[in-house]
């Protein structure tokens, strides 16, 4: 492999690692919106998930792209628990199903 072949491939997965941040950073906004439009606590929700991690500081940023549930659209219960599950967060779509499973 040619110096521009070992650089071209550096730079193929650096953009497949970008686009995976920016998606998980959505599955996160996803989840957070969806606990805000029901009246839940993104972190107190992430903590039952996860209580061995003390904060989750992408989290805290995509926080601040919430908005309140009056002019945020509505996020499907499926759709926050696939995105989840794309992004291996078992343990938080677990919590997520209860929380659905409370509201019913």
């Amino acid at each position: 492999m040619d110096e521009y072949e070992k650089e071209r491939n550096k730079q193929i997965e650096e953009a497949v690692i970008e686009t995976y941040k920016q998606e998980e950073e959505m599955m996160i906004l996803v989840f957070a919106q969806w606990c805000v439009n029901h009246g839940l606590d993104p972190e107190e929700m992430y903590q039952q998930a996860y209580p061995e991690q003390l904060s989750n500081e992408r989290l805290q940023q995509v926080l601040k792209l919430v908005v309140s549930k009056e002019e945020a659209g509505d996020i499907p219960d499926d759709t926050v628990l696939g995105v989840l599950s794309m992004f291996g967060n078992e343990d938080l779509a677990m919590v997520v199903s209860e929380a659905i499973a409370k509201r019913k």
